[in-house]
């Protein structure tokens, strides 16, 4: 380990016992070392993200060998490095996708899933891109493989996802359909960019995007509701439509019609990203680094930003996004780094 004479305990956010929002707490732990092939951050914003929500309700426990404090994306400053990292990596400004551990002042993960962030880009707004855009580039345009004149529906148009899947779509060519739980929301999401929004609590979005699309339906669903919500997703998809799920929300069961999906050749996919191989989130994040970060540090894209904490707030910042009431990303604030 290199770097800076560094303090040997830090603030970071905990639990004693899984539950709801109050059970997150500031304890005083000690400053993890990176690995080989690891840096040391110092962190100046965390994104909160809903499975973060979930691991402090103890259903989603981090993998083996990550940290359990919760957080899955961070920016700040690179302090330290592990075995097998330049030492010129020290000082860097980067925006990293973590296993776990973002919610404290400073996070281990590994060099090839960081990000660098320039001058230009506040690293508020860093710290609310790693997560979604990570989920959002593997599953729209990889395992569902949307392409320019082609047609996406995303639920949840003004979670982090929906924004980043909105903001997307339309930077690659692609028609952006969605769903929100009020006009307001719907609202955002089109000036997002949204082709079509839709109050799917005044509406059916089938028979709504039936309409749009002239009865030929979109090519690419972004499912994270589940449950019943899947058959009518598929009644959405054109023919060789493909079907992702990312989260399970709104249950982990599905009753489908096999012979509808073979007579329509449809795909059935989906993915977790937190359990993927070190390899893997290193090389989607090169794919990323070479065709999407370019928009984000040119400001042509910036992530949409709901509200900041300081680190000390955690559990409000987990109450809000439960509520639901938040449009794009919420972010914790560590320590300022701009």
């Amino acid at each position: 380990m290199n770097g800076a004479k560094l303090p040997q305990v830090m603030d970071a956010i905990g639990f004693a016992n899984p539950g709801g929002p109050e059970v997150l707490e500031t304890e005083r732990v000690a400053v993890p070392e990176p690995g080989e092939g690891e840096v040391l951050i110092k962190v100046a914003y965390a994104g909160v993200n809903r499975p973060d929500c979930i691991q402090r309700s103890g259903a989603y426990p981090p993998p083996p060998g990550a940290s359990p404090i919760i957080g899955l994306e961070v920016a700040g400053e690179v302090v330290a490095v592990g075995a097998g990292v330049p030492e010129e990596a020290i000082g860097a400004r980067v925006a990293a996708l973590t296993p776990g551990g973002g919610y404290a002042e400073y996070c281990t993960t590994p060099w090839g899933h960081c990000l660098p962030v320039p001058q230009t880009l506040p690293l508020k707004s860093a710290a609310a891109l790693p997560e979604t855009l990570f989920t959002v580039w593997h599953n729209v345009f990889e395992r569902g493989l949307a392409r320019d004149g082609e047609r996406l529906l995303v639920h949840g148009g003004t979670s982090g996802i929906g924004t980043m899947a909105i903001m997307l779509a339309k930077a690659f060519g692609v028609q952006a359909i969605t769903t929100c739980g009020d006009e307001a929301k719907c609202e955002a999401a089109r000036k997002l960019g949204a082709d079509l929004a839709i109050n799917y609590r005044e509406e059916d979005f089938v028979e709504a995007v039936k309409a749009f699309t002239g009865g030929e339906g979109v090519d690419v669903v972004l499912d994270m509701v589940s449950g019943d919500y899947v058959p009518r997703n598929l009644k959405c998809l054109a023919e060789d439509g493909r079907h992702v799920t990312i989260a399970v929300l709104g249950g982990a069961k599905a009753e489908l019609f096999m012979p509808m999906i073979m007579r329509r050749r449809l795909t059935l996919t989906g993915s977790t990203l937190r359990p993927r191989s070190i390899a893997f989130k290193s090389a989607l994040a090169d794919e990323i680094e070479a065709n999407v970060w370019p928009l984000f540090t040119s400001g042509e894209l910036a992530p949409v930003m709901d509200q900041t904490f300081p680190l000390g707030e955690a559990a409000a910042a987990h109450a809000r996004m439960e509520a639901g009431e938040h449009i794009g990303k919420i972010v914790l604030e560590v320590a300022k780094g701009d």
